[in-house]
């Protein structure tokens, strides 16, 4: 995707007809400035959108250089355990983060890419709230910029993102295979690209087996409702499958405590593998994705492009693992539970 320069403050002071010096005290709010001169050089600041440089002191000097990194949710464990790996990738090239999170907010996602350039970071890394990525990008952006885990709508960018669809398919199938026939596939938002992504995978894996879909939303209490709602009515579904870990956790706790019994009373499975999915008993069937991975190859892949390389953007999808464990067979040795592990997905 083609990026335009960000305007400089030289570029200000020839748009108000007054020198570099002129600028910066107005930016600084120095009153010796004459109120004249404070308003055209607000109104050549306001037409170009120039964006007033919080870190160029830093810069200058080279001691730390910046990267920015914008994530939907830092609550979120996988976001948390990405930004993690990536603070030690970019300060083993001598750069400092900028952190933001947008709050699964499409509208705080464009208001934080704007205000994080006033940091002049060097590079973005962003796992943006949805596909509408390019939508919400400030005019003159500029910014070299790796995307992660989610899939834009619109080609152009560097992505590193996971198999989403084929590592769907594989918990789908292994459902259809164990001979549940009705399974209640949940899902956040499927306007998530991700999210999507696994929905159709899903579909295009099951044979015999019957997809139904709910969309809950983000904390959103009506759609916990609405899960409520569903397993109280008859027939129940089979089997569950939930397409992220957050609404996995969710829906687990609501079978517990309606007293749903997993797998006897019904399967359980889940994308997105967290700590307390091995814990409890019996173990959750679950997609692993390779976070720590997909930060490395996002910091690699961003150093290539802040050391000049301008190549076609890179698109790289990485493997994912599902792991098989007693929340989903019908019929499981005991002392197998949790040893299945199968490798899908590709790179392209």
């Amino acid at each position: 995707m083609s990026r335009t320069h960000s305007p400089s403050i030289r570029m200000v002071a020839a748009r108000a007809g007054v020198s570099v010096p002129t600028v910066s005290n107005v930016l600084n709010g120095k009153p010796s400035v004459s109120p004249d001169m404070v308003e055209r050089v607000n109104k050549a600041v306001r037409e170009l959108g120039y964006v007033v440089d919080i870190a160029a002191s830093r810069l200058r000097s080279r001691k730390a250089l910046l990267a920015g990194v914008v994530v939907p949710d830092l609550t979120n464990p996988m976001f948390a355990t990405f930004v993690s790996t990536l603070e030690h990738a970019a300060r083993r090239d001598g750069y400092d983060l900028v952190v933001v999170s947008a709050r699964n907010s499409a509208a705080e996602e464009a208001d934080r890419l704007t205000n994080i350039r006033s940091w002049r970071p060097a590079g973005l890394i962003v796992i943006p709230c949805d596909g509408a990525f390019a939508e919400r990008l400030p005019t003159g952006f500029a910014i070299p910029t790796v995307l992660a885990d989610r899939i834009p709508d619109q080609p152009g960018f560097d992505l590193i993102a996971v198999d989403n669809g084929p590592s769907a398919g594989a918990v789908a199938r292994h459902l259809d295979d164990q001979g549940y026939r009705d399974c209640l596939v949940i899902v956040s938002r499927l306007s998530i690209t991700n999210v999507r992504e696994r929905w159709q995978g899903a579909q295009a894996a099951a044979r015999n087996m019957r997809l139904e879909v709910l969309e809950i939303g983000i904390d959103d209490a009506d759609g916990l409702a609405c899960v409520h709602k569903r397993l109280s009515s008859t027939p129940r579904p089979q089997a569950i499958f939930c397409l992220d870990h957050g609404t996995a956790l969710l829906v687990y706790r609501m079978l517990d405590e309606a007293g749903i019994a997993v797998p006897g009373d019904m399967a359980f499975a889940s994308f997105d593998e967290m700590e307390w999915m091995q814990l409890v008993s019996p173990g959750i069937t679950a997609v692993r994705q390779p976070v720590e991975v997909m930060a490395e190859q996002s910091w690699s892949l961003l150093s290539r492009r802040l050391r000049g390389d301008v190549s076609e953007p890179v698109t790289r999808r990485l493997h994912c693992a599902v792991e098989i464990r007693g929340s989903t067979p019908r019929c499981l040795d005991p002392q197998h539970r949790g040893t299945g592990l199968t490798e899908m997905g590709g790179v392209t």
